[in-house]
């Protein structure tokens, strides 16, 4: 699979997708879109890919969308033309770039982000869709969207205030402040701060001990967790019965309780 505008590599059960625009600080024009939402869909189908990686080349992470003449993406969500209908901007926006968060909605597998640098307006909801966000010390992070009378367009709102409550995400999306690296540990927006030359040592680190473990029940964990959210308790426990059922009938959970009779670390096969 080629691609012009991301780094698609998988290697040892971990798919890693680097955007790559970093002369424009990985803005995003509809290719890449659309080529960062066929990698989710890649990884999402590939058996062998059990933990997916998203980074920037370059200085920046995803500096949201490339509003420059001809990138495509700027021929409706810039424009000031009062021809170029809501639904016609409805429709760029469903039709475009959610197709990323679509496309990580349905990926039950772990999906880590390694925060490079800046990540602001749509690049900050990109990097909000992490299931796990690891920020290099030079990380930015900034809901931009109100300092040019927009509102975050992909899933910002949906994500935020799950990650840092409800009114932190309310003040970030109103005031449109910057934050460093530190910030964001502090508000746990992002898990861990490294220094920026271990900062993809530190995350495939953590993917390759997400892919040695056993990836059912890995899977299954995610969904439960997303699904409760907007579950009742019994709602929830439910579903944990199903799942629970079906993790019970894998080779690894035969697997765990016998390495452990046997004072062994698991070999997870991932069935």
């Amino acid at each position: 699979m080629d691609f012009e505008t991301i780094i698609y590599e998988k290697r040892d059960g971990v798919a890693t997708i680097t955007l790559n625009r970093p002369e424009r600080m990985n803005a995003f024009n509809d290719t890449m879109v659309s080529e960062w939402a066929a990698a989710l869909e890649d990884a999402r189908v590939d058996r062998d890919v059990r933990v997916v990686i998203v980074t920037g080349a370059g200085r920046g992470f995803c500096a949201g969308a490339d509003l420059r003449a001809g990138s495509g993406v700027a021929e409706v969500a810039a424009s000031t033309d009062t021809t170029v209908s809501a639904a016609d901007r409805r429709n760029w926006l469903r039709d475009g770039v959610q197709a990323v968060p679509r496309a990580v909605a349905l990926l039950d597998k772990p999906y880590i982000g390694a925060i490079n640098g800046a990540a602001v307006g749509a690049g900050m909801d990109m990097a909000s869709q992490c299931d796990i966000r690891i920020a290099s010390e030079h990380a930015r992070f900034g809901m931009s969207y109100a300092r040019v009378g927009l509102v975050p367009g992909d899933g910002g709102c949906w994500y935020l205030p799950r990650i840092v409550g409800l009114p932190k995400a309310l003040e970030l999306i109103w005031t449109a402040d910057v934050i460093d690296a530190q910030e964001a540990l502090r508000i746990g927006y992002v898990s861990k701060v490294v220094p920026a030359d271990r900062l993809m040592e530190e995350t495939m680190a953590l993917a390759r001990r997400l892919a040695d473990g056993p990836a059912v029940a890995i899977q299954l964990a995610k969904r439960l967790v997303y699904r409760g959210l907007d579950s009742t308790l019994l709602e929830s426990l439910e579903q944990a019965a199903h799942a629970m059922a079906i993790v019970q009938s894998t080779e690894d959970a035969r697997e765990g309780p016998r390495a452990f009779a046997e004072n062994r670390p698991p070999r997870f096969s991932s069935r």
